[in-house]
């Protein structure tokens, strides 16, 4: 089973999705007049206001529902496997990724927000499914992606997050007077395999209370969570570089000249650097992949460009901050190991020893620096990042659910949903990380194909959305949206807006 995996992983994720990411996230800013760096400051004004109603969820909701699905293990064990297989460099390509890729969640977060509807219940719900149908009138491809989107978020993506909650859980408490010396049979099996299908257990049990309650119950969860999570771990990063303030600079230097290639040690490796670095980054901030979208739709605001800036700003905060605050507590504290891309040959450079590349790369940093508690912190941070991603991959996929159920209400099928994503949830956690990694990699790389695909050929209303609402701010005035007189056809819901406030 693992070599048909790997097999259709590497098909999927050739070098050419790689460049078509980065070619759209290019193309796109140029298309934008580089909208990222020009609207920077809106962005951060629009993320803290906005409304929300019965139907839909605030801007801010929104984008922590949104980034609840950015920020999970990509952002720890993607950024330390990054480094392991790519070099330091690699992290400079994220941030060429996250910079290009801010203007790509633009464009089909504001799709999502043009295109949007309501389903039987009346709640706001929309994505590629839906813009796909509406925008270039092809039913088929838009039923191939919301089919895609709910095998990928519903029960391949979810197994990678269960599986690295597990993992930092035993990686923190082995040894432990909490969990022994994890050497011994427990169950029928060993001590460790018990351990993980535990866990596996108590995190369905504990997501199974939050989905069951809804979309709103999800943003509600996520408001709270996300921005404590990730605030305490850039402030653990930022803790590490204080205490290490001798190697800032050297670390910095090593990123830069490990990334173009001048590097005495990593100048070989400048092609994987740039390779794993756009593809973990991709992992990471989701941009292009058809993710963050669904969030977007949910929210309740008067123009579609709104909550396009603020998905936008998204990046910035997963990328720039979150991503790169795992970057440097490896990379100042050492702790990571850079393979050499010759098979069989020695690691190019070691800072570990017996910690396979991912979260126990982070786990061994803060560690390093603040002995006894350092890797139940990066557990704990795992345990949060990681759990609210499971939770906005069931809303990707409850989405989408219903994108094919056509708005009607059919619970059986929900439940199956719900019942599937636990059963993968108690599966990942207890099977290998190679498996889950390659598993997860599959669901993104065939959504992001078919989204970024589509995107590319329907951009124009996102850039007629982008200038309109820049042309109402400069006339001083709250932008609204009017599709009909910016020649934006099947915009069902605004058109609908716009004659009940007639």
């Amino acid at each position: 089973m693992e070599a048909t995996v790997h097999f259709i992983n590497s098909i999927i994720w050739s070098k050419a999705l790689i460049a078509v990411c980065l070619g759209a996230g290019l193309f796109f800013s140029l298309r934008t007049r580089f909208m990222q760096l020009r609207g920077f400051f809106e962005m951060c004004r629009l993320t803290v206001k906005g409304e929300k109603s019965d139907a839909g969820v605030s801007s801010f909701q929104a984008l922590a529902m949104s980034m609840a699905g950015r920020m999970g293990i990509g952002n720890i064990a993607g950024v330390a496997t990054a480094i392991a297989f790519g070099g330091p460099g690699a992290i400079f390509w994220m941030w060429v990724m996250g910079f290009f890729g801010a203007s790509t969640s633009y464009v089909e977060c504001t799709l999502a927000q043009i295109y949007k509807t309501k389903d039987a219940d009346g709640r706001y719900r929309g994505g590629p499914a839906y813009y796909i149908e509406k925008a270039m009138g092809l039913k088929w491809y838009a039923l191939a992606f919301a089919i895609a989107t709910i095998i990928a978020a519903g029960f391949l993506m979810p197994g990678v997050q269960a599986n690295a909650i597990a993992d930092s859980v035993i990686n923190a408490c082995r040894g432990t007077a909490v969990c022994g010396p994890l050497d011994g049979q427990m169950l029928g099996m060993s001590a460790v395999e018990a351990l993980k299908l535990g866990i596996g257990i108590a995190v369905a049990l504990l997501l199974g209370v939050v989905i069951f309650g809804g979309v709103k119950r999800i943003a509600n969860f996520a408001e709270v969570v996300v921005p404590f999570m990730a605030a305490a771990f850039i402030l653990m990063a930022i803790v590490i570089m204080i205490i290490n303030y001798d190697r800032v600079p050297e670390m910095f230097g090593i990123i830069f000249d490990s990334a173009f290639g001048t590097h005495a040690a990593f100048g070989a490796m400048m092609g994987l650097a740039v390779e794993w670095g756009i593809k973990r980054g991709i992992y990471a901030n989701e941009a292009g992949q058809g993710s963050g979208p669904h969030a977007a739709a949910a929210s309740e605001v008067s123009h579609p460009a709104k909550q396009g800036y603020v998905q936008a700003f998204a990046i910035y905060f997963d990328t720039m901050m979150v991503c790169t605050a795992t970057a440097f507590l490896i990379l100042a504290s050492g702790t990571y190991n850079v393979y050499s891309p010759v098979e069989g040959a020695a690691p190019i450079f070691q800072g570990l020893a017996g910690i396979p590349e991912g979260a126990g790369y982070a786990q061994a940093g803060v560690e390093a620096v603040l002995p006894g508690w350092g890797a139940a912190f990066v557990s704990i941070a795992i345990f949060f990042f990681a759990f609210t991603t499971i939770m906005a991959y069931y809303y990707m996929a409850e989405t989408n659910l219903t994108y094919v159920n056509q708005n009607k209400k059919r619970p059986l099928t929900v439940l199956v949903l719900r019942l599937g994503i636990l059963a993968m949830v108690v599966f990942g956690a207890f099977h290998n990380a190679t498996l889950a990694w390659a598993l997860g990699d599959i669901g993104v790389g065939l959504m992001a194909w078919l989204n970024i695909i589509a995107i590319l050929i329907i951009q124009k209303p996102a850039m007629l959305a982008l200038r309109d609402y820049e042309r109402q701010k400069k006339l001083g005035l709250d932008p609204t949206f009017d599709p009909d007189a910016l020649g934006i056809k099947n915009a069902d819901f605004w058109r609908q807006r716009k004659q009940e406030s007639v």
